[in-house]
């Protein structure tokens, strides 16, 4: 199975996906942190997470698989959402919980 298979199936196959350096009990950097945090204020019960410090071929697969350079990766319901910063303004407009709650549904 290819990376971008892998990343497809972790994807599709749980309602919210966070790729992230660390992981939500250890996060190792502070938007792993900040992301983690979001979620929970957002009420996410089950965030499946993938440490992409443990996997250097998904952690440079999910930078192509979204064009996104950076991470943390956000996806909800196979879609991606978007990193730290996007995460915190959609956060702030109460858009991120309307969308986490709506997870899996």
């Amino acid at each position: 199975m290819s990376v971008h298979e892998t990343i497809q199936q972790q994807v599709a196959g749980h309602p919210v996906v966070l790729y992230m350096k660390g992981s939500p009990q250890m996060p190792m950097c502070g938007f792993s942190a900040t992301a983690t945090q979001i979620l929970k204020l957002c009420g996410a019960g089950e965030v499946f997470t993938v440490d992409v410090l443990q996997d250097p071929e998904i952690r440079e697969g999910i930078k192509q698989f979204a064009n996104w350079p950076t991470i943390p990766q956000l996806y909800v319901n196979g879609e991606f959402v978007g990193g730290c910063d996007i995460m915190k303004e959609m956060y702030q407009s109460g858009e991120l919980q309307k969308l986490i709650s709506e997870a899996g549904k």
